[in-house]
Parts: C-alpha cells; sequence; structure tokens
C-alpha cells in the first residue's frame, strides 16, 4: 500500500462514518494537521498515528509476506 492509498482510505472511511477532521483528530488523540496531511498524501504518520486513526475508524492493519495471498 503506499500513501495515496492509505490517504484515501483514511478518508473515505472517516467520510461513510460521517466524522470530519476535527472530531477525528479529538477522539484518536491525533493532532489536526497530522490528519489533514495523512488526508492530503503529504503525511509521514508513524506505526503509533497509524494505529490510533484505525482503531477509532475501524480499521485493522496487517502485515503480510509480499506476494502471499
Amino acid at each position: 500500500m503506499n500513501k495515496k492509498e492509505f490517504s484515501s482510505i483514511i478518508k473515505d472511511r472517516r467520510k461513510i462514518l460521517k466524522i470530519n477532521q476535527e472530531d477525528l483528530s479529538e477522539i484518536s488523540e491525533v493532532a489536526l494537521h497530522t490528519i489533514s496531511d495523512i488526508e492530503s498524501g503529504k503525511g509521514n504518520p508513524t506505526l503509533q498515528v497509524i494505529h490510533r486513526l484505525c482503531d477509532v475508524l475501524g480499521l485493522e492493519l496487517s502485515i503480510k509476506v509480499k506476494g502471499e495471498e
């Protein structure tokens, strides 16, 4: 997954849940500018930030060996 795909997933999921960036920032305890940067594809979030956002948005992070389904 690249930055563009990740940013789209975060933004799309947030919109599906009808949460604005400010609310997501407050709930996840991630700075608003960080969320804005992530959604615009400019951010380089830490694993901790990714985990917080995924938790709030009901997403799951997984790691797998490349090429394996």
